[in-house]
């Protein structure tokens, strides 16, 4: 018997009857808010490049209102004040008194949810604010920059029954959770990815978020570990049955934004000279309790493409130019591949393994949706998935727990960088309930 063949028509008709069976349990299709007969009332801090995204998103959701919306650029709130009006739903209160005002938005208004998209460190103040007074909330990410900022939010949630979450960061690609779920790479024993992205213009550009340059003269880490996290997490199973334990963290020299900055201000200016904390190159490894590895890297400062997603098995591996899948995803399995030691063609596995969320999700068309992350003619699937959420009064596909997880990879390295690379523990914000809890299953 050839063994290779054997294999490989085993996990082929494994994956053609889990189609099947998907295909039997299709997704709602069509994105409707509603929660007991009313719509549900949502209300916006940070209306900007992201936040306007996010605001064009949900006023292409049938039974989704905008009671309010909060921002301290007048013309961004009023911007999304027409956005809102132009779609045809009642007009928005505005908030845009103070940085704070959104505590007033928090107290004064009657919603379900608050989206949060300012800088990054108004995300946990913005999040407290609205659960503390009875509301549901979702922040852009980071969800918190320190660790004191994650305990915070799991007891406000613990204690209110009231969820903050990362819960439209989404997981950049359900078919590779899925091939991994459903075994075809054997044991993932080591995960690669990184925010690899050159924002070099954007620290410096002070129409876009200057803001960012701020973190990097102060801090320095990996300073961004959602995205690549929003994959790697659910592949690990972490807190659903394992966790992160450990954490080492190591950063490079700092020289590409002092060059960036002469380049771009000339050599005279403060910037070209400026003592920059962050590293040019960050790289954290974590461990897992059960022995699996994570490699995180963060680079936002050089020059280069951007980043590549890499899964590791005991039976295989798959490789991405990026941790959402495209055309030149490679896999190779072991003892199924055509070619022993030679990559394959990612795309036919993917096909096969695609979840059914995925597969399924076929909205309506829309116009493009607005705003950094604007896409054609679709809700965002994390959209849809949110307002599934909030509709059947449970939490997001990001839960408490993952979200300050995730971020808390920023804090925890800083740790590990200011203290000469040393190991630091990584906190159970389950506190032990990771062991207990079941693999993601989305309905």
């Amino acid at each position: 018997m050839d063994e290779h063949l054997d294999r490989r028509s085993f996990l082929g008709a494994a994956a053609a009857g889990m189609a099947v069976s998907a295909e039997a349990a299709r997704a709602q299709t069509i994105t409707q808010g509603s929660i007991d007969g009313r719509p549900i009332r949502i209300g916006f801090v940070g209306v900007g490049d992201r936040g306007s995204y996010h605001l064009d998103a949900a006023l292409g959701i049938d039974g989704v209102e905008i009671p309010a919306l909060c921002d301290i650029d007048a013309a961004y709130l009023y911007r999304a004040k027409r956005w809102v009006e132009a779609a045809g739903k009642p007009s928005p209160r505005l908030y845009g008194n103070s940085r704070t005002d959104f505590e007033r938005l928090c107290g004064e208004e009657e919603l379900d949810c608050v989206i949060c998209s300012t800088s990054w460190q108004w995300h946990a103040p913005v999040l407290l604010a609205a659960m503390r007074n009875g509301k549901h909330a979702v922040s852009e990410v980071p969800i918190v920059l320190t660790l004191d900022e994650a305990w915070e939010i799991v007891e406000t949630w613990e204690a209110t029954g009231r969820w903050g979450t990362l819960g439209l960061e989404g997981f950049r690609s359900l078919s590779v959770a899925n091939m991994v779920w459903e075994g075809l790479l054997g044991d993932v024993i080591h995960a690669e990815a990184g925010y690899v992205h050159d924002l070099r213009l954007v620290k410096f550009d002070p129409e876009r978020e200057p803001w960012r340059l701020a973190h990097s003269m102060s801090r320095n880490g990996n300073l961004y570990p959602d995205h690549p996290m929003s994959a790697i997490m659910p592949a690990l199973d972490i807190n659903h049955g394992h966790r992160f334990e450990s954490l080492v963290s190591m950063s490079s020299k700092a020289v590409c934004l002092n060059r960036f900055a002469g380049h771009y201000y000339g050599e005279e200016h403060p910037l070209s000279s400026l003592d920059m904390k962050q590293g040019d190159f960050n790289a954290t490894l974590i461990r897992t309790a059960d022995g699996k590895l994570v490699t995180l890297n963060f680079d936002t400062n050089t020059p280069h493409p951007r980043s590549f997603y890499r899964l590791q098995g005991t039976e295989g591996v798959y490789f991405g130019d990026r941790y959402t899948p495209t055309r030149n995803a490679l896999l190779y399995l072991d003892g199924v591949s055509p070619q022993e030691h030679r990559w394959e063609p990612a795309g036919p596995w993917l096909e096969k393994y695609q979840h059914a969320i995925e597969r399924d999700y076929n909205p309506p068309p829309r116009d493009s949706v607005r705003g950094h992350g604007g896409r054609p003619s679709r809700t965002p699937l994390e959209w849809h998935r949110l307002v599934l959420a909030l509709n059947d009064g449970r939490l997001p596909d990001w839960d408490v727990y993952d979200s300050v997880t995730s971020s808390a990879i920023s804090a925890l390295s800083e740790q590990s960088v200011a203290s000469g690379s040393r190991p630091v523990q990584f906190p159970d914000f389950t506190r032990g309930r990771w062991k207990h809890r079941p693999r993601l299953v989305l309905a």
